[in-house]
């Protein structure tokens, strides 16, 4: 009686979720825990030696209770495998150098080169008398070539008419042409 009756407290210490009651009797209770280790190993403790004691919340049976999914937290010790990822220096490098190379293509891509002219040819000279001055209307034809992998539009075009260094004329045009990306168009400008 005494020997049945301190396994039965021991056993409520521990195990905690079982009622003792007259009408099951103890070898059931003994058995039933014992089937319950045996399919579900006990859960452990900090310094690695395991209590005996059946996990509190899913009560032995290794599932958590519908409805509480929402209501638990997850305990993970600091020494778990999963907190330390394998390769974690490799990914780090892996991914500064694909972000690296990321921003040498955006810069590659979208910094921005000069627009180039280039003189092709003279295709015609007028000269005009007047009384009082003398006028000269020269059609130039230019090469403009836009090697950026954008379009470009050229919205003021400045030119300035030279003879002997003495600027003799000078003209500018709005608005004058679109460009696409990396290609050339040839302009004929007169003045």
């Amino acid at each position: 009686g005494k020997g049945i009756k301190g396994i039965f407290s021991v056993f409520y210490i521990h195990v905690g979720f079982y009622q003792l009651s007259a009408s099951r009797p103890a070898v059931q209770i003994w058995m039933e825990k014992v089937k319950t280790l045996k399919q579900f190993p006990p859960y452990g403790s900090i310094n690695g030696n395991p209590s005996g004691d059946t996990c509190p919340t899913c009560r032995g049976t290794g599932r958590i209770p519908r409805g509480h999914e929402d209501q638990l937290v997850a305990v993970i010790p600091c020494n778990d495998v999963r907190l330390r990822p394998r390769h974690t220096k490799l990914y780090v490098c892996l991914s500064m150098a694909a972000c690296l190379l990321l921003c040498c293509l955006i810069l590659f891509f979208f910094f921005p080169r000069s627009i180039t002219l280039t003189p092709v040819s003279v295709l015609s000279v007028m000269v005009y008398f007047t009384p009082d001055t003398v006028e000269m209307e020269v059609t130039n034809l230019i090469n403009i070539t836009n090697e950026n992998f954008v379009p470009v539009e050229i919205v003021e075009f400045s030119m300035q008419g030279l003879v002997s260094r003495v600027v003799v004329g000078k003209t500018k045009i709005s608005n004058m042409t679109a460009i696409q990306s990396r290609s050339q168009k040839s302009v004929s400008l007169s003045k």
